[in-house]
């Protein structure tokens, strides 16, 4: 049985929504799925953009018969060859053998690593800037390599304004009913969905989305159609998701908050990091967001580090080196090209080690400010380092309070 969406006039989405998987890519959590997006454009020549992942074979191809409604189909186009969006190109092709394929040189290469070149005959090769007309549309392609395939390209229907924009303005997060963006929009967790899924998959490719920006800069958008997440079809709701990209892509934050990333075996630096949120607090820090680094994903605190303006790592000290989780996130966070932040330490060191220093060598590329003197704490938070939080606190804050976003 098919489930089909008319999001606009003659452009039905025929995705499908990934409910089984708790790991996106098997690495980012993810509490409530997925959607794999995907769009037949019905109009002189038919037109289905993007596949979907291969566990939902059946679901799609009823899907594409439906809103295609006995009407041929005449080109698939693949905005990247990444496998939840092209497990079913084969399948499709065989279904209809009249359809031709439509890539960049790279994508039809990717697509023989998958499978084979016996659709060959049915490539068409397309360039950067070059345009399809299928009858009252116009289908015009952007090239954008790195966001985040190095073949991705994005479509461009230039007579509404109608932009398919690959993964760039995805969010995690099944699809429930409401495929409008305005309808979810500033409802639940979206956005955090929203800026998880950007910064720790698309994230250290800013520079690419920044030239992406410039190439669609006076572009008329009045609908954005990405492969995950909601539609975004009125001028609020393409702003707002605008505004967020580029604060995103340009490596700024967005709000004035703190977050606190700490790793504790025995409770001790938790308490630390309890006192120093209690302090900051009292200084009139509202927004204050505490990770223990053993016990959350990282994609969480990796996108929180970057939605804010203050980061304090606490880091730990394991076989005298740095606390193997607490290494791994800083350097993951990193590789989001995390930089330009207001950052501050505190450090358990009990019996020796480099995990301090070592959290400094990882943290050297991203170019951060260290405000404050770091907090070194030997085994249990004492007396004297309480009074050393409460004096970092008040740095910290008041850094925070003339810092303008």
């Amino acid at each position: 049985m098919h489930n089909i969406i008319e999001v606009l006039d003659n452009i039905y989405w025929v995705g499908v929504n990934d409910r089984r998987i708790n790991r996106f890519e098997n690495l980012f959590e993810v509490q409530n799925g997925v959607s794999y997006n995907a769009f037949v454009i019905k109009d002189e020549k038919n037109v289905l953009m993007d596949s979907v992942e291969g566990g939902f074979t059946r679901q799609y191809l009823e899907n594409v018969a439906a809103a295609l409604d006995g009407e041929e189909l005449d080109y698939i186009i693949v905005s990247h060859m990444e496998p939840d969006h092209c497990r079913n190109i084969d399948f499709i092709l065989k279904e209809y053998p009249n359809c031709k394929f439509v890539g960049n040189a790279k994508t039809h290469k990717f697509y023989e690593q998958f499978y084979d070149n016996k659709f060959a005959d049915r490539y068409v090769e397309i360039k950067d800037g070059e345009e399809l007309n299928i009858g009252k549309r116009n289908l015009k392609f952007v090239f954008a390599p790195m966001v985040h395939w190095p073949e991705v390209f994005m479509t461009y229907e230039t007579t509404e304004g109608l932009f398919f924009s690959a993964d760039a303005f995805g969010a995690f997060n099944a699809i429930a009913g409401n495929i409008d963006a305005s309808k979810v929009i500033h409802k639940g967790d979206w956005l955090d969905q929203a800026r998880r899924y950007y910064l720790n998959i698309v994230g250290k490719h800013g520079k690419m989305v920044q030239n992406l920006f410039k190439k669609i800069e006076g572009l008329s958008i009045n609908a954005i159609l990405p492969l995950h997440g909601p539609v975004y079809k009125d001028a609020d709701s393409i702003n707002f998701i605008l505004e967020k990209y580029s604060h995103w892509a340009g490596f700024t934050p967005e709000e004035k908050g703190v977050v606190i990333v700490y790793a504790s075996m025995y409770g001790d630096t938790e308490q630390a990091s309890d006192i120093l949120a209690n302090f900051l607090a009292q200084e009139g820090v509202e927004d204050i967001v505490l990770y223990d680094i053993s016990d959350w994903d990282f994609s969480y605190p990796v996108a929180d580090c970057h939605r804010f303006t203050h980061s304090v790592f606490a880091p730990i000290n394991y076989n005298a080196i740095l606390y193997y989780k607490m290494d791994a996130f800083l350097r993951e966070l990193v590789g989001t090209s995390f930089q330009n932040r207001t950052v501050s330490f505190l450090n358990n060191w009990s019996w020796g080690g480099k995990s301090l220093e070592i959290a400094k060598e990882i943290l050297e590329p991203a170019k951060c400010t260290y405000i404050g003197e770091d907090v070194k704490i030997n085994s249990a938070v004492k007396d004297a380092q309480v009074e050393e939080l409460k004096a970092l606190a008040k740095v910290i804050a008041e850094d925070y309070k003339n810092t303008e976003i």
